[in-house]
């Protein structure tokens, strides 16, 4: 019997208690045996976006699970060429485990622009897609989209990595005066 994997893919800039609560989520619920947090070197679609260094993400993400035994963090996208496509992850973690049934968890904030992904119509014919609801996101799955299953029953998170770093960013700043 295939081990049943979530990959959840991000920058984790910086990984926070919401991104914990989606993997026990869904390994809890009995969805998946495992979920693997592959952290993002390089975010093809968050360009722009001012990161801790890539190491300290991973590291910080280690330090994070290490408590967690079926929560588990993958460099798979560190031996990838960059940027990071999904799709190209999925296909070399199929490659390297032939044991496991990858499935890819999504935000419904990533849902939105799924399309926008490089060669999302093969990660959408391939794999099943499991959405966690985001406040103020449409999470609304095209019906044509048969792999895509939305958990709408899923508690609400209204935390984000960004609201954290503005958050540190005005703590700085209020330390500095």
């Amino acid at each position: 019997m295939l081990l049943r994997t979530g990959i959840f893919g991000g920058s984790f800039n910086p990984i926070h208690s919401g991104h914990i609560a989606i993997g026990e989520y869904f390994h809890r619920s009995g969805i998946l045996d495992e979920v693997w947090f592959v952290v993002s070197p390089q975010n093809p679609l968050k360009t722009s976006e001012v990161s801790l260094n890539a190491e300290e993400r991973l590291q910080a993400c280690r330090e994070v699970l290490k408590d967690y035994p079926y929560l588990t963090v993958s460099d798979i996208e560190f031996e990838l060429p960059r940027p990071s496509y999904m799709a190209q992850t999925l296909k070399s973690l199929q490659e390297r485990y032939p044991d496991r049934q990858f499935s890819l968890i999504i935000g419904g904030d990533n849902l939105a622009h799924f399309e926008r992904w490089k060669d999302y119509r093969q990660i959408l014919d391939n794999y099943d897609i499991l959405v966690y609801p985001r406040p103020g996101s449409p999470n609304i799955v095209p019906e044509n989209w048969k792999r895509v299953r939305l958990f709408e029953d899923a508690t609400l998170m209204d935390i984000s990595s960004t609201q954290i770093r503005e958050q540190q960013k005005l703590a700085r700043g209020q330390q500095a005066n």
